[in-house]
């Protein structure tokens, strides 16, 4: 069993390409002020059509996060920690915290993102603690 590698439809592409770049991006609605992941053609809040791209922060939180200790096929390196991270704009993403001990993880942790080749054409953001964030907020 090979990664499932993402296939971008047209209302996803430009996160695709903002990632390849080192960029995270986020779809703003224009007419509510929304902000939406993953990306959508109308808003999930207003249902306006009127959406925008903008760089976000790449900061956030961890909500919740699992270690993945055996992984389903080789492809998937184990152990290796899941997350749900509270972007600083608003919205929640799933990604993976990388070059972290998981016994140093917490729910409320700062991350801060990164970029990973997932294939030979997509690179996904990652994240990784980011202690200064949490001594800024001391």
């Amino acid at each position: 069993m090979a990664k499932p590698t993402p296939r971008p439809t047209p209302t996803e592409q430009p996160f695709y390409d903002a990632c390849a770049r080192g960029e995270l991006v986020l779809q703003h609605c224009q007419n509510c002020g929304h902000v939406l992941f993953y990306p959508r053609t109308h808003c999930d809040a207003c249902q306006s059509d009127q959406l925008a791209w903008k760089t976000a922060s790449g900061a956030g939180t961890i909500a919740s996060y699992t270690v993945v200790r055996r992984g389903v096929s080789a492809d998937f390196e184990a152990p290796y920690i899941i997350a749900l991270i509270d972007l600083a704009e608003g919205p929640r993403m799933m990604s993976q915290i990388i070059d972290s001990d998981s016994e140093a993880l917490a729910v409320g942790l700062s991350v801060k993102v990164g970029f990973a080749a997932w294939s030979e054409d997509i690179t996904l953001p990652v994240f990784r603690l980011h202690p200064a964030l949490d001594a800024e907020d001391a």
